[in-house]
């Protein structure tokens, strides 16, 4: 079948040529319009049911949250539901399996709210968050005011009903969540005792404002032919307005209106979120969320340059300041990954040129990798896989292997083309060089495919982490596909188009002589080639050493594997490797109960203590919830944003080559030992800095901090979780672990939610003396409403701003538990006003501040920051130490959460994963040799390299982790195709020397084995140089991404190394016991 291949292509040149070319282009249209962004998604397919009711947590989690949380448990593909309430909000989030389409979600997920919102109270308004994921806060800006001519309630309401629509028209943009500033509100404050006087009830004072704020129409009226709209025009408009609302009229007639009971005043809004900009003071932030689906890179450009277009209208003196934006760290890390492919590519092809001397010979593999790029984009953009770290990345660890093939091909080439020589040149070269490809086509192809099929695997993954790896695994597959197919079709089209045996002869000779270097070339053979015949002095006598000793070398290579399993097992684990995103995510938490005002100020005092540090650039940070769905921070945890400078403007560190290296050195050095304070050093430092009282601190990054909460709710690397039937005391088990943990090495920082510590002002009614008065307890509730909380009452209308209208009691009057007591229920149809002091016992007490609630459990969070130590390890000891310290009592229990769950997710899923790519190389290798003994010697490649795999990340203090994994399954896949070639010239040999009869003793079979593994040295040194080297750019860059990209390539480049210097050693001795036993000494026998 590939023979009839390859013959085609021969014979129809231009038609392989005119195919290749069109889908070059195609893959270069492919490649220009292909989405950008920095990581894949990793969020989950979720759905928002975001409720909205002026009540504390409790009632908001017994009437709104429990209900939807019960009913949600039911719908179909969902895998698990959180609810979380707070004062005046619900948050439910129902998280769907795998695959599920966001929209077939969100339909399910209204059919079911259909069913309980009817049963929900009244005044509740529930609606779906909007279609964005986890990664969707992609830029975040600051309002700032230069001049100082602005207050923050005008910056907030320019926000408020100018910019955000602007900013929510582009396209791309699901929501503008604003946070920060002053709410503008119209503030009726009552006095209590002109309530009294007047004997009205503040209900009516409510009704009254609400009905002096409407608008009414009288439908349609004609007057000499011309029509006219009737309307009433009744929008109170300002402050006198509603001062002028009549609410009753005296016996004598005088009417009584709102200012002769209290005063209207415009005032700020109740809010529940405060911002803040590198600790100078509150401001007005707005984020942008993005739709799902999206480039995040075009929606920042479209964001800008909408920002840019509405510049000249802002505000005098007001500038709209990127603080957070996404695009910065897309740019880095794509033009970091771009860097590191062509420093592939040229690696790959300075080992070529140097090896073969042979330009036409060498140009075809180097054809070949751009080629096999390009392509690969072709299926990529089908696929709708965008273009970012992990994507680039696959392309990056296979761009050493997709040579390998042409590489095998050229070098046989020029085997026979050297015989044909010798010979006299009898018959065509070109047969010669067809009959070369077919030889070797085979089994290249085959090792090509082998290193695809055994990546398969890596597709099985699911959550977080296959949305992570497989970007990856499908450009690295696609690509060694392409490049398969292309040894088989371009590459013997291109070798009879380049390679020509007669020089060309013209004037000037100088000409002549460099077209004929260039054109036509000489074939070295391997006996000349200078760095080939260095090998082979150097291989020769280890070679015929290994024969002599076989059981020895084997012996040792054995003792070598054994002696790595105990560093293997000394190795941490972790779930993945870190991503740098160039900014920090400080979020610590304080005591429940915290008041906005002594928010903002702690928030103010931290960002200040941030900004002092040199490598830090801009500092946003904010202190409870934005106006969105997508932000169920509660007030006592504060979030900041830390955007810092590059690190070369990062303070200056000590290393092994300071005091003497040179300036062009250090650029050199500083890629094997960063000259710069490193990222967990300056968050150890700022965690110092900031060890203040009554605060835990929390470190994470904005894009994986976003992921983490919103996958298990667990805002930190690990964390546990506690179940059970009471708040209290699962704020008892927390504070028992919070107390036990500090001691456990690695132990940054321990904080458990205190989930009953919140503050209220509890009215216990007395029945029997409301029914004396003739009340009933909603009649009392109505006042502690309208009177204490307030009402929104209405909302003026002024052009295309919306304003609420809040009806209370003046602030004195409600300022302590015994002003309280005198608020005014009126009885009696209002003839008689009650003190609430009589009809009620008023006092402070504990309760749940939020209520956090998982599929029908409440649940109570404990937030675990650890330092200088892997989870896998810090969880065992801890795991070991709470069950011996904590025992909670019967129906209560704590769970890992955080990276523990995708840990044991990915431990559970490799069991699978690794016995599956092994099954497929085996029966891809089967397929290839039929012969079980050939594969089972190709596949001793594999515990070679784990030897090398294995010390090298022991050296690089690597952790065990998915991004290793999966470097280790791309490993097998090369180590299948290393031991194919070094199979393949054994047996080319072996056949060679039998037919030539020269198998009559041991010795001959020794020599034959000495001619295939020695005289054959250049082509396997090649195809490992080719992909060690091709590995180097990655362990060697600095980028944004190189941290992921190094733990997927470090057990490769250590594998590669150990198994080829294993298998050089280990496969001659092998092969000769196998042959010798099974075939030659039989042979001689007889």
């Amino acid at each position: 079948m590939i023979n009839r291949i390859v013959d085609y292509c021969v014979n129809n040149k231009l038609i392989v040529l005119i195919l290749v070319g069109a889908g070059c282009l195609l893959g270069w249209w492919s490649m220009k319009h292909v989405t950008l962004d920095a990581i894949p998604d990793l969020s989950d397919t979720q759905v928002i049911v975001y409720s909205r009711w002026d009540r504390s947590p409790d009632i908001v989690e017994d009437q709104v949250t429990y209900p939807i949380v019960t009913a949600m448990l039911g719908a179909p593909r969902v895998r698990s539901v959180r609810g979380f309430s707070d004062f005046g909000y619900s948050y439910v989030y129902v998280i769907f399996e795998e695959g599920t389409d966001i929209y077939w979600a969100r339909s399910r997920t209204l059919e079911y709210l259909s069913g309980v919102l009817p049963r929900l109270p009244e005044g509740v308004s529930t609606e779906i968050g909007p279609d964005a994921t986890g990664l969707g806060w992609i830029f975040q800006y600051a309002l700032v005011d230069d001049s100082g001519k602005h207050s923050l309630a005008e910056l907030r309401s320019y926000q408020d009903w100018v910019l955000r629509y602007y900013l929510k028209s582009v396209p791309g943009v699901a929501e503008v969540a604003p946070i920060g500033g002053f709410g503008k509100q119209y503030q009726v404050n009552v006095d209590p005792n002109r309530l009294r006087e007047y004997e009205i009830p503040i209900k009516r004072v409510a009704e009254a404002v609400r009905s002096g704020n409407s608008e009414a129409g009288g439908r349609l009226i004609e007057f000499g032919g011309t029509e006219y709209m009737v309307r009433g025009r009744g929008y109170a408009q300002s402050v006198s307005d509603f001062e002028d609302v009549v609410l009753s009229v005296s016996d004598s007639g005088t009417p009584i209106r709102v200012k002769d009971i209290g005063q209207v005043v415009l005032g700020p809004d109740l809010r529940r979120g405060v911002s803040d900009l590198d600790g100078t003071g509150e401001v007005v932030s707005g984020i942008i969320v993005m739709r799902q689906g999206q480039n995040a890179l075009d929606v920042i450009d479209r964001v800008k340059a909408k920002i840019k277009e509405i510049e000249p209208g802002l505000p005098e003196g007001v500038r709209v300041v990127p603080i957070y934006d996404r695009s910065d760290l897309i740019l880095r890390a794509i033009g970091n990954l771009k860097s590191t492919l062509v420093e592939v590519i040229l690696t790959v092809s300075i080992v070529i040129l140097v090896f073969l001397r042979h330009f036409p010979s060498a140009i075809i593999p180097i054809i070949t990798i751009p080629v096999a790029v390009l392509l690969s984009f072709i299926p990529l953009k089908l696929l709708g896989v965008t273009a970012n770290i992990m994507s680039l990345g696959g392309i990056a660890i296979a761009i050493g292997a997709l040579v390998d093939a042409a590489i095998v091909v050229v070098e046989q080439t020029h085997k026979r083309l050297e015989e044909w020589e010798r010979g006299g040149r009898q018959g065509d070269y070109r047969e010669i060089v067809v009959d070369a490809v077919k030889q070797v086509a085979g089994p290249s192809f085959f090792a090509l495919l082998v290193i695809a099929v055994s990546f398969i695997p890596v597709l099985t993954l699911e959550a977080q982490e296959g949305r992570l790896f497989k970007p990856l695994a499908y450009t690295k597959n696609l690509s060694m596909i392409i490049a398969a197919v292309l040894a088989i079709t371009l590459d013997p089209t291109l070798r009879l188009i380049f390679i020509h045996m007669k020089s060309y002869s013209f004037e000037p000779g100088w000409l002549c002589k460099a077209v004929n270097a260039v054109v036509v070339g000489t074939i070295h053979s391997e006996e000349k080639h200078p760095i080939s015949r260095f090998l082979i002095r150097v291989y020769e006598p280890v070679a015929r050493w290994t024969l002599r000793w076989r059981w020895s070398v084997i012996g040792g290579a054995l003792a070598l594997i054994l002696v790595t399993v105990p560093v293997f097992v000394r190795l941490g684990s972790e779930f993945m490797p870190p991503l740098d995103e160039g900014s920090l995510l400080y979020m610590p938490s304080t005591m429940p109960g915290i008041s906005i005002t002594e928010a903002q100020k702690l928030l103010q005092v931290t960002d200040r203590i941030i900004k002092q540090f040199p490598e830090v650039d801009r500092v946003l940070g904010k202190a409870g919830r934005a106006e969105t769905s997508t932000d169920p921070a509660p007030l006592s945890m504060l979030e900041t944003v830390i955007i810092l400078k590059p690190k070369s403007e990062w303070r200056r560190a000590s290393t092994w080559y300071s005091s003497w290296a040179p300036s062009w050195a250090t650029a050199v050095l500083r890629h094997i030992t960063p000259d710069h304070i490193s990222r967990e050093e300056l968050v150890s430092e700022l965690n110092k800095a900031l060890t203040l009282p009554g605060l835990a601190n929390g470190w994470t990054m904005p894009i994986k901090g976003r992921i983490d909460m919103l996958t298990t709710g667990i805002r930190t690397p690990i964390g546990l979780k506690i179940s059970g039937a009471d708040l209290q005391k699962i704020e008892e088990i927390g504070i028992q672990i919070e107390s036990v943990l500090p001691s456990v090495r690695g132990t940054r920082s321990v904080f458990a939610e205190r989930t009953g510590s919140g503050y209220f002002l509890d009215f216990q009614w007395n029945r029997e003396t409301l029914g004396l008065y003739g009340l009933n307890v909603e009649d009392a509730q109505t006042v502690v409403q309208n009177a204490i909380g307030g009402e929104n009452v209405t909302t003026t209308v002024e052009g295309r701003e919306r304003y609420p209208v809040n009806v209370r009691y003046m602030r004195d009057f409600r300022s302590d538990i015994a002003a309280l007591g005198q608020v005014l229920v009126p009885a009696a149809g209002g003839q008689r006003q009650i003190p609430l002091a009589q009809l009620a016992d008023i006092k402070a007490v504990s309760g749940p501040s939020m209520i956090r609630n998982e599929d029908g459990l409440l649940t109570g969070y404990v937030y675990v920051d650890t330092e200088e130590r892997d989870p896998e390890s810090y969880m065992e000891e801890a795991g070991r130490l709470l069950r011996e310290k904590v025992k909670p009592p019967p129906g209560y229990a704590f769970t890992w959460s955080g990276q523990y769950e995708a840990m044991k997710r990915v431990k559970e899923r490799l069991t699978v994963v690794v016995p599956l790519t092994l099954f497929l190389v085996l029966m891809l290798l089967y397929l290839n040799t039929r012969s079980i003994t050939k594969t089972l010697i190709v596949l001793l490649a594999v515990p070679f390299s784990a030897v090398g795999a294995v010390w090298l990340l022991y050296v690089l203090g690597y952790n065990m982790s998915i991004g290793v994994w999966v470097g280790l399954i791309a490993l097998l896949g090369v180590d299948a195709e290393t031991g194919v070639f070094m199979l393949l010239y054994l047996d080319l040999a072996y056949k060679k020397a039998k037919q030539d009869g020269h198998l009559r003793s041991r010795e001959e079979l020794r020599n034959a084995i000495v001619e295939g593994a020695v005289k054959r040295i250049r082509p396997k040194f090649m195809t490992v140089a080719t992909t060690f080297l091709g590995l180097a750019p990655i362990m060697w860059s600095l980028g944004v991404g190189s941290d992921v990209m190094k733990h997927i390539a470090a057990p490769m480049v250590g594998g590669i190394l150990t198994s080829f210097l294993l298998e050089l050693l280990v496969y001659p001795p092998v092969f000769e016991i196998w042959k010798w036993n099974a075939e030659v000494k039989k042979e001689i026998a007889h």
